[in-house]
């Protein structure tokens, strides 16, 4: 295989811009053509809930004090919770209350739940191809787990701090992003593309070829003038009009 240094490399890559340039601008209309029609829209929604103390101690100003003990405990029952959040019985019954027709595992597969910052709060993401019912099935999956909550452990101590709200743009759909990545993926195409056809190219340009292929050094070369040809030809047609 022919080696190139990087002087001759990148006079390939110059040569062929026009065709790289092509490239890539093709592979952008097909990643704006992809993201403006091909992507079905998905609104996020979220919220969040505190784990806060169930603790009876009250402190000297009369307020309940949180203790070593309750921030164990919660930060202990975070993945407990992540697991109920998911469970069947949440989502069915979230399914149930909304009355909507969905299939539970749709909707799980569109749950995500998370533990933020230091484990004691929760955060619910739900994703939905309907911005309204996704708030909707977000801030119920919340109620009905904090009533399974008291219901199972006895305990009060997982509070909503930020209700989910309808959200006006999509989550999954970004135009220029998706754009540049399909651009990079077009240059990276004209660059192989560019090179695979350098190495398939067999043909001799110039004096510096025939040294690298021959190992002998050119002595002299013989200029073709074609304007001196193309002039010849002329004055013969001329002659053979005249005639």
């Amino acid at each position: 295989m022919e080696e190139l240094d990087l002087k001759e490399l990148l006079q390939v890559f110059w040569e062929k811009r026009l065709q790289i340039i092509l490239i890539t601008a093709i592979f952008m209309t097909i990643g704006a053509i992809y993201s403006l029609g091909f992507v079905t829209p998905k609104y996020e929604s979220r919220t969040t809930l505190l784990l806060a103390t169930n603790s009876s101690q009250t402190g000297t100003t009369g307020q309940e004090s949180i203790t070593t003990t309750d921030v164990a405990l919660n930060s202990n029952l975070v993945s407990t919770y992540r697991t109920l959040v998911e469970s069947d019985k949440v989502i069915r019954t979230v399914i149930s209350n909304l009355a909507i027709d969905a299939d539970p595992e749709e909707i799980r597969k569109n749950v995500s739940v998370s533990a933020v910052d230091d484990a004691q709060v929760i955060e619910i993401k739900v994703e939905n191809e309907d911005p309204v019912l996704s708030a909707k099935i977000t801030n119920e999956m919340a109620k009905v787990f904090i009533e399974n909550v008291k219901e199972f452990y006895g305990i009060e101590n997982v509070h909503v701090v930020d209700e989910a709200e309808v959200e006006q743009e999509p989550s999954n759909i970004h135009h220029a992003k998706t754009i540049i990545i399909f651009a990079f993926i077009g240059i990276v195409v004209a660059s192989m593309y560019v090179l695979i056809m350098n190495m398939l190219d067999t043909t001799i340009k110039s004096s510096e070829d025939i040294e690298k292929i021959a190992g002998v050094t050119v002595l002299a070369s013989i200029p073709i003038y074609e304007t001196a040809l193309e002039e010849k030809g002329k004055s013969k047609k001329r002659k053979g009009g005249r005639k």
